[in-house]
Formats: C-alpha cells, structure tokens, sequence
C-alpha cells in the first residue's frame, strides 16, 4: 500500500490542532471533505487514528505514532520537490543555516575557494526552526545549538562554549565577576525552563512545585527587550550574548551551568560529497570560523 501524501498532511493538520473545523481551516478545504479523507487513511491504514465524542477529539495510539513518523515524511517530500526544482533550473547552489552568534564568514570563504562556481546561501535559524529547515530542505545544513531532536539527523559535534546570564544594566547582579545558578533561582526565567536545568531543578527544589517560565521567548530579540524591560533573565552562549551590543544589558558568567554546544547538522539520508567536504571544513575551523 502507497501512502497518500495529502492525506498524511491532512492527518497532521488535525492531529496538531486537534478540532476538524480549525484544520480545515488551515488546509483552506470544507471540513467533510476532509473528514472523508481522513476515514479514507484510516481505512487504508487499516487502523483508527481519531477519537471523537462531546469532549472533542483525540489521537488514539495508533494516531498519536503516526503523528510522530508523518512529520519527518512530509518534510523530506518537501526538501525532495525543492532539490527537484533547483535542479531543474540548473543552480549549484548550497544553503547553509546558522544560529546567532555563530560566525560563519570563515567557512563561507573556504567553501567559496575550493567551488568558485557555486552560489552559497546563509539563512539565519531560530530554536524553534533550526531543525525544521534542515528536514524540509530549506538548508542543507546548518550550525546547530544543541541538543536537538536528531531523528533524521546526521550530527557533528564541532565545539563548546560558555553560558551567561543576561541582565538589566541596573540589576543586583550586574558587574560580578561571575555568579552561581542559586544566585538565579528566584528571578524569571525568560525561556523554556528544560532549557536551562540547573535552574529548573533548583527552583524546583526551592519552590516545591515544577517551576513554570512564561511567557517564555525563543528569538534573542525578544528576550533583550524583556530582560531590558525588567522582565526577567534569560541565559545565552557567549557568543550569541556579545553579538548584540546594548547598554541596557549586561552579561554576567554563569559558573555552573553547563555549555552550550555547537554541531553541524544535516539530513541522515543525503549523501553529498558537497557536505561532507563541508563538514570535514566546519570541523578543522572551529568556533572562529
């Protein structure tokens, strides 16, 4: 049995929102028409993927795995029709995706020496898409901030650097030398709290109850201007922190939060010399690349 695309994409719409009529919505088609497809993949599948009653609607076991293996399906549909396309226009082009504060002039030039021929591209990546874009092809690869979701993934480690807390110019803090993840426990946490969790499991310990950071803020842009504003705190690799200068805000070295790492990041299941000689250029460069 061939699996039906649209009907996959149909599936993960009213799987992520959960309520047929918002799907529709989204998919810009009538709600029957979708809920006729929907019946036709399960009869396909041979399985039921939605429970529907006066609470509203829920995956069912065999939905809620579907879900988890429909999304890396679509997205390499979509990274094959772009690869398709490119081609078919005749570009040698290569797309390289990065985080903020990760330099990557360095490795551009070098790429650009050994392929004068080839248009490189760079495309700067936030928390919340940096794996995305790999998987849909918009990159076909990128500096990551891990850890990551790697399903799919090929990773490289390449380097390690330090984690500091952004604060108001005029906080308590501002002008130590460096400060202990304890010294935090009490401010605001102005992103998701796993993504810092010393403090987590500190403020945990401390307020006797899952520390809960909201609202939490994934672009650095944001999180200046809360952190300017007296919002909160949040917590940055170095080099994301010194790469935006502002006298409002202060950097301050965290001395036992563990550091940010770096790696290289492409689709598990290309095969381009093109990103392994890449790669192989990312890892003799380090973080000054």
């Amino acid at each position: 049995m061939d699996v039906d695309l649209r009907k996959l994409r149909y599936f993960v719409a009213v799987a992520e929102l959960l309520h047929f009529g918002r799907a529709a919505e989204r998919l810009h088609i009538a709600q029957p028409v979708l809920s006729r497809q929907i019946r036709a993949l399960e009869r396909e599948l041979g399985v039921g993927l939605f429970v529907r009653d006066k609470r509203g609607t829920e995956l069912t076991a065999a939905g809620d795995r579907l879900l988890t293996d429909a999304r890396p399906l679509l997205d390499a549909a979509q990274a094959l029709r772009r690869r398709v396309a490119q081609a078919a226009r005749g570009q040698d082009r290569f797309t390289i995706g990065f985080m903020p504060g990760v330099a990557v002039a360095g490795v551009l030039r070098a790429l650009a020496e050994r392929h004068p021929r080839l248009t490189v591209d760079v495309v700067r990546l936030s928390s919340d898409d940096q794996v995305e874009m790999i998987r849909d092809g918009r990159v076909d690869v990128a500096f990551l901030r891990l850890p990551v979701d790697t399903r799919g993934l090929q990773i490289r480690p390449l380097w390690e650097e330090p984690r500091v807390a952004m604060l108001p110019a005029t906080h308590r803090l501002a002008g130590k030398e460096h400060i202990g993840v304890a010294d935090l426990a009490d401010e605001h946490l102005l992103q998701a709290a796993d993504s810092v969790p010393e403090w987590r499991d500190l403020a945990t310990e401390l307020r006797t109850g899952t520390p809960v950071a909201l609202p939490v803020f994934t672009a650095v842009e944001e999180k200046l201007e809360h952190v300017a504003a007296g919002h909160g705190v949040a917590v940055l690799p170095l080099s994301a922190a010194t790469a935006y200068v502002r006298t409002d805000v202060v950097h301050v070295p965290v001395r036992d939060i563990a550091p940010n790492q770096v790696g290289l990041g492409w689709d598990a299941s290309r095969h381009d010399v093109l990103i392994s000689e890449f790669a192989s250029i990312a890892e003799g460069m380090g973080p000054v690349g």
